[in-house]
This record gives structure tokens, C-alpha cells and sequence, in this order.
């Protein structure tokens, strides 16, 4: 099943914790994942920040729950049930979320609103419907910004010559760790007679081999089709070369990624998308 959010996770937490006995987090977490039935993908999934979903809720649930007198943690690690969340639970309350918590007057004071006067270490949280955690909302809201500039960073791309984008594109590759200094790793080509390679860039900054480029400033829709990658390996084939990355701020077709080429030529495709994410990386 889906991994329930951070309200849904409190009542099966605080069971748990029924026997009046210190858990360890981490075990509380891993009986939690086998109460709910999640796969070791669930598990696994992680936040952009690195931390997984299941234990950013679960979190934010046992956080939801130490604020309402419902448990505690003794030591750094462990929790356990107060008397107040042993009194909830012989209750047999359908489900506890941030609606059920507001009879307690602790958490309304940790879940009321800043304003202006209000003591700055209280927490900002969210309205009684809000699902998500803080993180996943930042998460959110990140990725919204990183499309909005991606977005408008290929509109701008495109509109520049295309010894720029040649040049753009090499430069890019020493920001991602090929060669050394744009001046000793890379080059941008562009000439008539060039047999279709916009550029050269070093594997490494030893220069043990030579990466070729081709670069395509597109406009969008303009697919890179099967042909083109075909004329890409050609010209690798008449430089001696093995390895290509193939550029375009379009992107390809399907026939396009399928392709691979029968010798031992390796090259990598980089779409509109992905050249944007390694813009803004």
C-alpha cells in the first residue's frame, strides 16, 4: 500500500507504544513499515534532502503527538506512551489527527500561527487538512521553482546564436567535471567540414581521452530523429573516436533513443530537460 501521510501514521504510532514500554525509533519505524505492508521500494524512497518519506512522517507524527502529551521520548532515540496517550487509547478513538489534537491545550499552543508577537521559537505548521510534511512541501515547491527556471532557461537558449549554444555546451561539461579549466578541457569546433562535431571535450583532466560533441539548439518540437545520431557516429567514425554526447535543446524520438550503434561507439543523448537540470545543478 501507499505510505500513509504523517495524520494517518498517528493511531497506528501511539498503538504501538501501548505496552508502556521505551521503543527505540528505529524499531518503531521498521514495525510500522510491516503494519502497513510497504514494499522495499517504499522504503527506500527518499526526499530531495536525502531523508526517506516513511521516516520524515512518521516524524513528523511522533512531533504531532510529543506536542499534545500523547508520548515522549525519555532519551535521544527511544519513545513511550504517556498516561495521557494511554487514557486515548482505552478511549478507542477511530483515528487521531491534527483536528483531534486541538482539545489539548499544549498543542494548540505549538500549532497556533505566528504572528508578529509571538515568540519566535514557536513552529509554523499547517492547516487541520494538510497531509503533507514541511519537507515535502519544501520539496514541492522547490521542484515548481526549478521547472518555472528550467522552463525559462531553455526559452533563452534558444534564442542565441549557435556558436554560443557550441560553446555553452562545453562549458557545461567542465561544470559537471570533465577536464580541467575550460581553456586545457574543452573546445568548441563549429567549422565547415567539421563531419557534424560542434565540439571536443576531455574525459578527464589528464586528457586520457577525448569526448566529441554535437550540439543542436532547436526549438522545441523539432525532434532529433534516428538520421541525425546516424550522421553523429559517422563522424565520430571519421575522427577515430568512440565516445559522444549528443545535445539538443529539443529532444528526441523514440526511434532516436533506441538506437545504438552496432560498433563500439558509445554515445549519450541529452534532451532540452535534462540539459536544464544540469544547467541549474
Amino acid at each position: 500500500m501507499p505510505i500513509p501521510d504523517y495524520q494517518r501514521i498517528m493511531l497506528p504510532l501511539l498503538t504501538v507504544l501501548a505496552d508502556k514500554k521505551e521503543h527505540r525509533t528505529k524499531e518503531v519505524i521498521e514495525t510500522l513499515g510491516k503494519k502497513f505492508n510497504l514494499s522495499d521500494d517504499e522504503k527506500s524512497k527518499l526526499l530531495d534532502g536525502g531523508q526517506p518519506v516513511v521516516n520524515n512522517r512518521v516524524g513528523w507524527a511522533r512531533t504531532y503527538l510529543k506536542k499534545a502529551g500523547l508520548l515522549d521520548n525519555p532519551k535521544r532515540g527511544y519513545l513511550y506512551i504517556t498516561e495521557r496517550g494511554t487514557e486515548v487509547l482505552v478511549n478507542d478513538p477511530q483515528s487521531i489527527n491534527v483536528k483531534y489534537l486541538k482539545q489539548f491545550p499544549e498543542f494548540m499552543e505549538f500549532h497556533s500561527p505566528l504572528t508578529p508577537l509571538d515568540n519566535k521559537d514557536t513552529v509554523t505548521v499547517f492547516s487541520d487538512e494538510t497531509v503533507r510534511t514541511p519537507e515535502e512541501i519544501i520539496d514541492s515547491a522547490y521542484e515548481e521553482i526549478r521547472k518555472s527556471l528550467a522552463s525559462e532557461l531553455l526559452t533563452k537558449v534558444v534564442t542565441m546564436s549557435p556558436v554560443f549554444f557550441e560553446k555553452l555546451v562545453v562549458e557545461l561539461l567542465v561544470k559537471m567535471g570533465y577536464g580541467g579549466s575550460i581553456k586545457d578541457a574543452g573546445k568548441a569546433i563549429g567549422k565547415t567540414g567539421d563531419e557534424g562535431i560542434d565540439g571536443t571535450i576531455k574525459e578527464d583532466k589528464l586528457g586520457l581521452d577525448i569526448i566529441y560533441i554535437q550540439a543542436k539548439r532547436w526549438q522545441p518540437g523539432n525532434t532529433v530523429g534516428r538520421a541525425e545520431l546516424q550522421k553523429f557516429v559517422g563522424g565520430l567514425a571519421g575522427q577515430g573516436a568512440k565516445k559522444g554526447i549528443f545535445i539538443t535543446t529539443s529532444s528526441f524520438t523514440k526511434d532516436a533513443l533506441g538506437y545504438a550503434p552496432k560498433n563500439e561507439t558509445k554515445i549519450v543523448l541529452i534532451d532540452g530537460s535534462e540539459l536544464t537540470r544540469h544547467m541549474i545543478d
